[in-house]
This record gives structure tokens, C-alpha cells and sequence, in this order.
């Protein structure tokens, strides 16, 4: 696989034009492991990123559940708590075994499961928890639903994968992102390199997005004026300068959700 042209299509969609080193240090962790264990199936490495993304918050670093004692107290007593193999005391084994991962882990049972009921914590170590990762999707170790029965010889399924992890749960958005990695393996291990992936737009941008070059590319790009604004004197009365506040905000509104990940542009293979 050419790495360069993987996190160059990724880092446009479904990260949004920008990649952090954290980001792409996770995802070449499950690149490493699915190179180490031989397996075939993109889909299936598409699927195990798409989750990751989510599960991490984009992060594509193991992550602990959010929240303090109080909101951590809901897996130590009562049905919820016997649910996840917790006591049913109020003994802190609810907050101990509370969520984390790639895919985040939650409850004795599940700690227990991928051996390492003693030493919760482990699962916030990147080895372990691509360890979890792919063993949770691949076995079946999450939901008892494996990735081989959403995509096989017969079967394409992203939306209902989710049942691998947590139901239904945010499970076309998920389908969109297995979509965006599934083109990037795809442009990735092309026989010829896309003209497209530059080596420089596989590289991290660890700073603010207001200092990223990528945003003031695109941007210059679709805009080439903005560059020194000299167009302004063009604009000879009121109603014409109105119009143009407003295309500005509409742009400014669009690159500001691009570039805080809250939306995605996706991107499909260069023309050659």
C-alpha cells in the first residue's frame, strides 16, 4: 500500500482537509496491524478505521468515556451494572471499568473478555487496543456480530456493520466515513500513483486552523481575490458590496464547518 496517497485522500475526507500527527500515528497503528496479520478484504480495514474515527471522537487514539464519578456511578449499581458484569455494590468497579479504547470497552465482562480485568487500563495503550480492535470486529467479541457477516462474497452491508459495536447507533454516518477510507485503500494500492497525492498533503499540520495552509489553499484556490482583496475597488455601489458581504459569510460559514470537522467533502478517485 502507498501510505502517501492513503493519508493524502484521508486527510480531505473524512478529516476535512487537515491531519494531526496523533492522527495518523493511530491509523498507521491499524495499518501495522493489518499488514501483520495478512488479511484481504478492504472493506473490512475500511470498516475497523470508520469505527475508530467515530469511537475516538476523530481522535484515532485510544480515549477514556467522558465523565466524572457521578456519571461513571450508572455502571456500578443496578441492572446496568449486572448487565456489565459489575458488582452490584456501589464499590467504584463501575467507574474502574468504565469505557476505553478504540472501541471502547465498557463493564468487567467486556475487560475480562480481552484479558485484562486486572490491568483496566491497558486498553488506553495503543498495542492493546488495536489488539481489541480487531479482535472485537473480527471474532465477533464485541456483539457476537462479525465483520465476515456484513462483507463477504454475497454481501456489502456498511449501514448494518454497526451491529458489530453498538446496534444501529450513528450507523449511516459511519457508513459515510467506511466510504471515504474504502476510496483512499483503493486509490492507495493502485498499481500507478494518483496524480492527485502529493507527499506534502500526507503530512501533519499540528496547528490551529486558522494557521493551516491547507484552509488558505483551498480557500485562495476557490477564491483567488481574497488574496489581496484588490477586487474590492471594483465594486461601485451599495447593493453590489451587500451581496458580496453576504457571499463572504456563506463561504466563511462553509470553510468554518469544513475545517471543525462538522461536516466532510468526499472525495472519489482522480481522472486519469
Amino acid at each position: 500500500m502507498n501510505r502517501t496517497t492513503f493519508f493524502a485522500y484521508v486527510r480531505r475526507a473524512p478529516f476535512g482537509g487537515r491531519l494531526t500527527q496523533l492522527q495518523i500515528d493511530g491509523m498507521n497503528a491499524i495499518l501495522d496491524e493489518w499488514d501483520r496479520r495478512g488479511l484481504l478484504d478492504k472493506r473490512w480495514l475500511a470498516y475497523m478505521l470508520a469505527t475508530s474515527l467515530h469511537e475516538t471522537g476523530s481522535r484515532m487514539q485510544p480515549i477514556k468515556e467522558l465523565g466524572g464519578d457521578k456519571y461513571l456511578s450508572k455502571y456500578d449499581t443496578g441492572k446496568l451494572a449486572k448487565a456489565l458484569g459489575n458488582t452490584p455494590q456501589a464499590d467504584g468497579d463501575g467507574q474502574k471499568f468504565a469505557g476505553r479504547g478504540l472501541v471502547q470497552i465498557t463493564g468487567r465482562s467486556n475487560y475480562r473478555k480481552f484479558g485484562i480485568e486486572a490491568r483496566p487500563e491497558e486498553a488506553l495503550k495503543m498495542p492493546t487496543a488495536v489488539s481489541i480492535l480487531f479482535d472485537g470486529m473480527l471474532e465477533g467479541k464485541f456483539t457476537g456480530r462479525r465483520l465476515y457477516d456484513f462483507f463477504n462474497q454475497k454481501t456489502d452491508d456498511p449501514e448494518n456493520a454497526r451491529r458489530i459495536v453498538n446496534g444501529t447507533d450513528k450507523s449511516k454516518l459511519i457508513a459515510g466515513y467506511h466510504k471515504n477510507f474504502l476510496d483512499a485503500l483503493e486509490a492507495a494500492t493502485e498499481a500507478v500513483p494518483v496524480p492527485d497525492a502529493k507527499p506534502e498533503d500526507a503530512q501533519p499540520d499540528d496547528v490551529p486552523a486558522s494557521q493551516s495552509k491547507s484552509l488558505w489553499t483551498i480557500l485562495v484556490t476557490l477564491f483567488p481575490g481574497l488574496g489581496g482583496l484588490a477586487f474590492l475597488q471594483n465594486i461601485d455601489n451599495v447593493f453590489a458590496l451587500g451581496a458580496f458581504g453576504l457571499v463572504l459569510l456563506a463561504v466563511s460559514v462553509a470553510a468554518w464547518l469544513v475545517f471543525t470537522g462538522r461536516i466532510t467533502i468526499n472525495r472519489g478517485k482522480a481522472a486519469t
